[in-house]
């Protein structure tokens, strides 16, 4: 559902780990100039004003009631009661915090707070991937139409968010959607986050060129590089993306294989998608081998490229046909062909983010 004409206002927050920054959101548009506030401070009281500092002030700068506040905030968490566990990045959050409750006490209003994978989902699910997909794909004479979406960013981590038939599907631990905990394809010990993240990538170029990690390029240099837009070693930045590529589309086929919906992908590395995009699809559709060495599909479905004209060509057409319903003189269309489509951001991360917070905060209150 689109909300888009919807006329209610929805306090927002960005809460990294250097700033938060503050904003307000009314038809899925930013109606005021973000604010941003240091996110640092040497006990969690002074932590927490300022969080009460930034909406406070957003609240100031608007003509009407907002309905709710609606964020992102990093995990672990309880974010369905709205309680902060113990965080990296904010260390004066140890033993739980009960940040949703303080907020709802102190504004008066309902306060929901998520994952930043989960509202990327959300926001690429209600305006972005999977309503531009299901357009194109409704001008052509395939009867199929998209429900389901898995969104993962790559950036500082792995992060993902599951939407189905349009909810954001929630899980009993707050833990949904953690497909940086699977296991890494290359290093069978570690988690797929030590390849797919900004570490990762530089840490793969360093080990090719002999560089120190402190004197690496930053991966937008060695995306850079890897495209000959720079001086460099062109091989080894390709290298480090496509073993980004690898361990990301063995984990992300894994996870499509029970969600069975598009993938979106966002974050700080999704830029380099021409370095990675075709490598990870070709990850996601390569075969196991029987028992007795027989190739079997790594999944039931055919992953496409989107971002490759003729890959999309071959999935917008599918395979339509009409076939007889039995002892009736009707027809009906069918598509055999199982296939899923994989592509980048249509919003920018962080406007998926934004959306998907507002998007969230109205479908739990509901109609107006």
């Amino acid at each position: 559902m689109r909300y888009n004409n919807d006329k209610r206002v929805v306090m927002t927050l960005d809460a990294g780990g250097t700033n938060f920054v503050f904003s307000a959101v009314q038809a899925e548009q930013e109606i005021i100039d973000p604010i941003s506030i240091p996110a640092d401070g040497n006990t969690l009281e002074i932590v927490l004003n300022k969080i009460i500092q930034g909406f406070s002030e957003v609240k100031a700068k608007l003509n009407v009631q907002p309905v709710a506040i609606s964020f992102c905030f990093p995990g672990p968490a309880e974010y369905e009661l709205g309680i902060i566990g113990d965080l990296e990045n904010l260390p004066t959050f140890r033993g739980g915090v009960a940040l949703g409750p303080m907020l709802e006490e102190k504004f008066g209003i309902p306060v929901f707070i998520n994952n930043d994978g989960d509202l990327f989902a959300f926001g690429e699910a209600i305006a972005g991937l999977l309503p531009e997909i299901n357009q194109r794909i409704g001008s052509s004479n395939s009867p199929k139409t998209y429900q389901n979406l898995l969104g993962v960013t790559f950036g500082t981590g792995f992060g993902g968010g599951i939407v189905s038939r349009g909810q954001l599907f929630l899980g009993d631990n707050s833990a949904q959607g953690e497909i940086n905990r699977m296991r890494n394809k290359l290093h069978t010990n570690a988690s797929v986050e030590e390849n797919v993240s900004i570490r990762g990538v530089k840490r793969i170029y360093c080990r090719e060129t002999g560089l120190t990690y402190d004197t690496c390029p930053e991966p937008r240099a060695i995306f850079e590089i890897g495209m000959g837009l720079r001086e460099g070693n062109k091989e080894a930045a390709i290298l480090a993306f496509h073993r980004m590529a690898e361990v990301a589309g063995d984990a992300i086929a894994n996870a499509v294989t029970l969600i069975d919906g598009l993938v979106v992908i966002g974050g700080g590395l999704a830029g380099a998608y021409p370095l990675f995009m075709q490598r990870l699809v070709d990850e996601m559709n390569t075969n196991l081998t029987t028992m007795v060495g027989t190739a079997l599909d790594r999944m039931e479905i055919k992953a496409f490229n989107l971002e490759d004209e003729g890959e999309f060509q071959r999935f917008y057409e599918g395979d339509t046909r009409e076939i007889k319903i039995p002892f009736s003189t009707n027809r009906i269309k069918y598509d055999p062909m199982k296939r899923i489509g994989v592509g980048v951001s249509r919003l920018g991360t962080s406007r998926a983010v934004s959306i998907g917070a507002y998007a969230f905060a109205l479908s739990k209150l509901g109609n107006p």
